[in-house]
């Protein structure tokens, strides 16, 4: 089941709605005793509905937990459509310059402060969750993949695992780079990390900065999954196909089953 409503987010865009969504196990109706881990995404439009995200195409995340039979909420939020670089300033916590040399403020932490002190409260209070830091993830693609990353480093006391797809570590190499060194995490943190093969031909300096990312985790302990997708390209079409990957790294080692990768 998909809840849907419509909220604001008042520091970044006023009065302006935007979509939410909760996708909410049907083994809650059987039994509304159950709670369950959250998993929180970025670009929420794209998550679900093919009707509903950009380029027409979406993860179809639900109908793959239904059918694999995953017990874990997934809690997203549509992004900012802004034309003035909307999206980008929000799911970045640095200021930088895009390629065609524009100036893109960085609004990431004010995201993930209304994410963490707003959104996440309610979900918790309206929703059968596991709210603890232990059962509390997070995942997003390119710019959602390097606001997963950030958040799971900088706010690391509410997420203990977190999943980036094809993250945009180009926005500023050195200081992700100085965001790993210094943060502090819990030895139970673990990342999901990937990056297409096609990506790749088309941008071969990120296998510099993702293998230069990969080992600063490392030297962090961090649990580290870290693939390079054969065919992998930068699109929704692409990433749902790595849904069984990740939702498996998230989920590892934990009482609610995991899907399997094999077969």
């Amino acid at each position: 089941m998909i809840h849907q409503w419509n909220l604001t987010i008042p520091p970044l865009t006023g009065d302006e709605p935007r979509r939410a969504y909760v996708y909410l196990p049907d083994s809650f109706q059987e039994d509304p005793s159950l709670r369950y881990p959250v998993l929180y995404m970025f670009d929420g439009h794209n998550v679900f509905f093919d009707e509903d995200a950009t380029y027409g195409k979406s993860w179809g995340l639900g109908d793959y937990l239904d059918a694999a039979g995953t017990q874990i909420m997934v809690a997203a939020v549509e992004c900012n459509h802004h034309p003035d670089n909307g999206r980008l300033s929000e799911y970045s916590p640095f200021t930088f310059r895009t390629p065609q040399t524009k100036r893109v403020v960085g609004r990431g932490r004010i995201t993930m402060e209304w994410l963490t002190r707003a959104f996440k409260p309610g979900i918790d209070r309206d929703f059968p969750t596991l709210p603890g830091r232990e059962s509390t993830f997070i995942a997003g693609s390119s710019m959602g993949g390097l606001m997963s990353l950030y958040a799971l480093l900088a706010y690391n006391h509410v997420f203990s695992r977190a999943a980036a797809l094809s993250p945009s570590l180009w926005v500023s190499p050195s200081r992700v780079e100085s965001l790993i060194r210094s943060s502090q995490v819990d030895p139970d943190t673990a990342l999901y990390l990937d990056y297409g093969s096609e990506e790749l031909n088309n941008h071969p300096q990120q296998l510099r900065l993702l293998g230069r990312a990969a080992s600063l985790l490392t030297e962090k302990r961090i649990g580290l999954d870290f693939r390079i997708v054969p065919g992998g390209e930068h699109c929704e079409a692409s990433w749902e196909r790595q849904i069984p990957f990740f939702i498996h790294a998230l989920l590892y080692g934990r009482d609610c089953p995991a899907p399997s990768l094999e077969g």
